[in-house]
């Protein structure tokens, strides 16, 4: 959900850095950097690319927006479809979109405002339309629940091969990645279980191979080598700054991630993978890239906030929150 903090955390840090995303020409062609059209989208909150679509982003907005999912093509950043799911109760905090192997769009109104305080949170599952055209769908809903008590989340994921969920839990201090059960059942509740713990996670995304999970956070992303259900070896992502840095997916061939973000006519920026979506190496990446390569690398800072800089970033916040308080 947006907040005043983190945009003028933002705004702060392009100001004190002189850093800002960098937004390739690259004509016409699908999956380029783009910003969306749509005045209704003014809180996306995920991103997940079309299987069967080429160049098309599934997205929704936070909350208090009701139960409609967009399709934007990213040639021109205008909705070409809008569905809306029939079947489930009113959504309550909309966070995350994924495609998964079985063909469905899963959504995860995963979030929790209130500190991880509601005793189940919701999944909505529909399959991914074959025709581009406003549409209202019939959704399944499953009821979910965590293992070890209430967590609030903004990131969920399905394996592009196992077609497992995966959750990951947003706290300041450090969350966890949880998994679900084999398959999703309604009509009872299904239980997601801790396996890794991650840090604070806004969104995040497994490459089409699923042989790497990538965790995105306000200032930050990192890839992880994941096999057999569990998080390997990681290294960091250069991302661009955003002023609400809300969503990332895989490009449908793995050759690229996009970073999205809240706002009116807000930008998804497309960062190049090296290796075209593959795990990450054993030692983590260590050798890094220079920045023009990929927009990856363990030594490259372009795009990414080091701990100084943030430590800048959050005296600037604190002293327009305390002019504020004295105005």
């Amino acid at each position: 959900m947006r907040s005043l903090l983190t945009v003028s955390a933002a705004a702060a840090l392009l100001f004190l850095t002189g850093t800002a995303p960098a937004v390739a020409d690259d004509g016409d062609r699908a999956d380029r950097s783009f910003t969306i059209e749509d005045s209704r989208i003014t809180e996306s909150s995920g991103l997940a690319a079309s299987r069967i679509h080429p160049g098309v982003y599934w997205t929704h907005n936070d909350s208090e927006d009701g139960p409609y999912v967009y399709a934007v093509d990213s040639r021109t950043g205008r909705t070409v479809a809008t569905i809306t799911m029939k079947g489930v109760g009113e959504p309550r905090d909309v966070e995350a979109i994924s495609t998964g192997p079985d063909g469905n769009l899963y959504v995860g109104d995963i979030g929790d405002n209130l500190g991880g305080s509601w005793d189940h949170v919701w999944i909505y599952r529909f399959p991914e339309p074959k025709r581009l055209a406003d549409a209202t769908v019939r959704a399944t809903q499953f009821d979910v629940t965590y293992a070890d008590g209430a967590r609030d989340a903004e990131a969920m994921m399905v394996h592009p091969t196992t077609g497992r969920v995966f959750i990951a839990s947003k706290n300041e201090d450090g969350g966890g990645l949880y998994e679900g059960p084999r398959k999703l059942t309604a009509g009872g509740a299904n239980v997601f279980r801790r396996v890794g713990e991650v840090p604070w996670v806004t969104d995040g995304a497994f490459s089409p191979d699923g042989g790497e999970l990538v965790l995105r956070s306000y200032f930050s992303a990192r890839r992880y080598a994941f096999e057999d259900g569990r998080l390997g070896a990681d290294h960091a992502v250069s991302v661009p700054l955003q002023g609400q840095s809300e969503s990332v997916t895989y490009t449908a061939d793995g050759s690229a991630m996009m970073f999205g973000s809240e706002g009116e006519n807000s930008e998804v920026v497309r960062v190049e993978v090296k290796g075209g979506g593959k795990a990450p190496s054993p030692n983590g990446g260590g050798g890094g890239t220079s920045p023009g390569d990929d927009g990856e690398g363990g030594g490259s800072d372009k795009g990414t906030v080091t701990g100084g800089a943030l430590a800048v970033v959050v005296v600037v916040v604190a002293l327009i929150a305390a002019r504020r308080r004295r105005g």
